[in-house]
């Protein structure tokens, strides 16, 4: 356990204990009345901040970010920005990202949460301009490992490595590396590669003025393994409540599912990640730095009060019993089921109880499902209620109307077919294009989740 998150342990148990003294051992755990939330950094009170444009980046906990994204948008009647098709969940990842793959349902938005590869030039285009950017960074060589067992069966690169030993990989990456190859992007630098740079470029004049580019660009990038304190920076910087930002962790793999590391390999999986790497260490310091500007102490005390608000809504959603993890193969409702990578890989998943119609306090049937939602699911759920809700305010358009700026752009260009545009149309320069370039056309990604 690092140093950093020993002091914050031991920062939570004193304000526990104080607490419990001072009120006599009876705590009301609300958010409304605790003293204990930090102050805001806001002279005055301000409305909470709505533009958002998230970068969904792949094994980081990311999916956890955006169920909280999506469910703070149902609940403010906000617009989010969805794919269409062919990008199905995704805006068509690998393909850096176009604003050609937004569904013309869900524009013009407030937030942008899904998969993509970061393009500033388009989402500023898309985007409000009062929008807060953010994305979040996972320790490489914990994140590595994820991706090796993860996208095995679909990256080559991996793929090809003998009884698929992380190890072997290591020995000697270039023996089984491809840089063109399709899935590449998850066998080296993939963070670097979300955030729109160039994933085979580590000369350190690059590797430097790609990370201030990302430090110049965005407002918050959280770090996986102090997620509840990013929380907590996140609804500050947005001026949010601490409701707000309630979770469960989705998108888990069973443990049987991870490799172990041996001695020498998270050095190995560093070098071999090293822009990565070099992105990791400087937003982990980033992040403590914003902490230590808030007060650890203070954060300290809200994590707590985060955790036990949580532990307050899964309650009324499920009873004395938490929402215990489940198979995919054991969960019966389909809208609930969270997406195998393969056969090697188990992803769990939860069960809302059948025989709960509203939480034990009051939550709906409805909320508490979302909570628990997959990635998948709950994109094409919001898919599917967008269109509704476009099509209530533009009754009179026809389908024909909706897409006619789409299908004069697709005549403009000589295209005969709406996949093969989207497949070609990447125009802008990504996040660090001006830096080192980027490498290589990757194929339309059908199927995946973080």
């Amino acid at each position: 356990m690092s140093q950093k998150r020993k002091i914050l342990l031991f920062l939570v148990a004193i304000s526990s204990v104080s607490l419990f003294l001072h009120h006599g051992g009876h705590l009301n755990w609300t958010m409304e009345t605790s003293p204990m939330v930090c102050p805001s950094t806001s002279p005055t009170p301000t409305p909470k901040h709505t533009s958002i444009a998230f970068l969904k980046t792949h094994k980081t906990a990311s999916s956890t970010v955006q169920n909280i994204l999506f469910r703070f948008a149902e609940r403010n009647n906000l617009t989010v920005a969805l794919p269409g098709y062919p990008c199905d969940h995704q805006f068509c990842y690998p393909h850096t990202f176009n604003n050609r793959f937004v569904h013309p349902h869900t524009v013009p938005p407030k937030i942008i949460t899904s998969h993509m590869r970061f393009n500033r030039a388009e989402l500023l285009r898309l985007m409000p301009n009062d929008t807060i950017y953010i994305t979040i960074l996972r320790e490489p060589a914990s994140m590595f490992e994820s991706l090796f067992s993860y996208y095995n069966q679909y990256c080559l690169s991996f793929k090809r490595v003998p009884n698929g030993s992380l190890e072997t990989f290591l020995e000697n990456p270039w023996s089984y590396y491809r840089p063109e190859e399709k899935y590449a992007v998850y066998a080296r630098n993939t963070l670097t590669y979300d955030l729109g740079g160039d994933k085979d470029q580590t000369d350190p004049m690059y590797i430097r003025n790609f990370v201030a580019e990302v430090d110049r660009v965005f407002s918050l990038v959280m770090i996986a393994e102090y997620f509840d304190e990013s929380l907590i920076l996140l609804r500050h910087l947005l001026g949010w409540e601490l409701e707000d930002v309630l979770y469960v962790k989705l998108n888990m793999r069973t443990s049987t599912s991870k490799l172990s590391l041996s001695s020498g390999l998270p050095a190995k999986i560093r070098a071999w990640n090293s822009v990565d790497a070099a992105l990791y260490d400087h937003f982990n310091a980033s992040l403590w730095r914003k902490l230590e500007d808030l007060g650890v102490g203070c954060v300290a005390r809200e994590v707590q009060l985060l955790q036990r608000a949580t532990d307050r809504l899964l309650r009324g959603c499920f009873g004395s019993n938490f929402p215990q993890l489940r198979s995919a193969s054991q969960i019966k409702n389909k809208n609930l089921r969270p997406w195998q990578p393969s056969s090697k890989v188990a992803i769990v998943g939860y069960e809302l109880p059948s025989n709960i119609s509203r939480g034990s306090r009051g939550q709906s049937q409805d909320m508490c499902l979302k909570l628990i939602m997959p990635e998948v699911q709950y994109t094409h759920l919001l898919q599917h209620s967008e269109s509704l809700r476009y099509r209530r305010k533009h009754p009179t358009r026809t389908p024909m109307q909706t897409l006619r700026p789409a299908i004069s752009t697709l005549h403009q260009q000589g295209r005969k077919d709406h996949k093969e545009t989207l497949e070609r149309s990447i125009t802008s320069p990504p996040l660090g294009a001006e830096i080192g370039g980027t490498r290589g056309t990757q194929q339309v990604s059908k199927k995946q989740t973080t």
